[in-house]
């Protein structure tokens, strides 16, 4: 079980986690619809099996490259903790799992769970190809408010998709700025990426503007709901968080990215979903 918790880097799921449970709740405070246990086990079952499908398939698919870069050669394949058999065996388990556990909560959700699993796993890929690999990962993390707020009421609505954006924009931003690390090694082995396309300094304003769309699609909400002032206090630690990585991170020196990617973004989106759910109940 380490193991696989290992390959998965189970801890990463506390980016968009937080966030399923704001777009949860959202739908219990906002709609007709009222608070279901076995739905909240069951969306957070679907996180968990998703974003093990998606891990796993990408440590799966970028074996022969991992074991290329000395930053990732230590990764659980490449160094033989676990057989690519073995974690295609658990991408497998896992996407039969989230469609099953798709099931138990409604008709849509079980429709668009293929459509989930093409966007969360797709992302493997893409850097074969495309620079925009970033924000196809900040799009699978972005489905996690918006399929929550689906699993409460089995149809859209504009104001999860506002959280979406905002997940989107963060996760693609802070995405680009873990990737610096790798800016020489995905030249030299014809993988793309931001910083590879547009170098150091140009990767990092890219990613100041879509963290800035990041604050501005994460004030939307207040439009569209009503809202209290322990939101507001939690869109602004939110922004702060932004702030304070790109201080922490320079063109020259990289030596604090694994801070910035971990330490700030996780605190950032556990902090923001507490003072969004504290708020929901002062309002109630």
């Amino acid at each position: 079980m380490k193991k696989y918790l290992s390959l998965v880097t189970f801890a990463h799921t506390i980016f968009a986690m937080p966030f399923a449970f704001i777009g949860f709740f959202l739908a219990v405070t906002t709609t007709q619809y009222h608070f279901d246990w076995l739905k909240l086990v069951l969306m957070v079952l679907c996180m968990v099996f998703a974003r093990n499908s998606a891990m796993a398939f990408n440590r799966y698919l970028d074996r022969d490259i991992d074991i290329q870069n000395p930053r990732t050669k230590q990764r659980d394949i490449p160094a033989g903790r676990i057989t690519p058999k073995a974690a295609l065996t658990f991408v497998i388990i896992n996407c039969l799992l989230f469609i099953t556990a798709t099931w138990f909560i409604n008709k849509l959700c079980f429709f668009l769970s293929p459509v989930a699993l093409f966007v969360v796993m797709g992302y493997s890929a893409t850097k074969r190809f495309t620079a925009l690999c970033h924000l196809v990962l900040g799009l699978g993390l972005s489905l996690a408010p918006i399929g929550a707020y689906l699993v409460v009421t089995g149809q859209f609505a504009i104001t999860p998709i506002f959280f979406s954006l905002s997940v989107l924009c963060w996760v693609s931003g802070f995405d680009i700025i873990y990737a610096l690390q790798d800016e020489d090694f995905d030249r030299s082995q014809n993988l793309h990426s931001i910083p590879a396309y547009l170098g150091k300094v140009n990767a990092l304003r890219l990613s100041t503007f879509l963290h800035v769309l990041s604050a501005v699609f994460i004030m939307m909400p207040a439009i569209e709901t009503h809202v209290g002032f322990l939101y507001y206090i939690g869109i602004a630690f939110f922004c702060a968080m932004l702030i304070y990585q790109h201080l922490l991170v320079k063109p020259n020196d990289l030596s604090r990215v694994n801070f910035a990617f971990m330490t700030t973004n996780g605190i950032a989106s556990v902090v923001f979903a507490v003072l969004f759910l504290l708020d929901r109940i002062w309002i109630h």
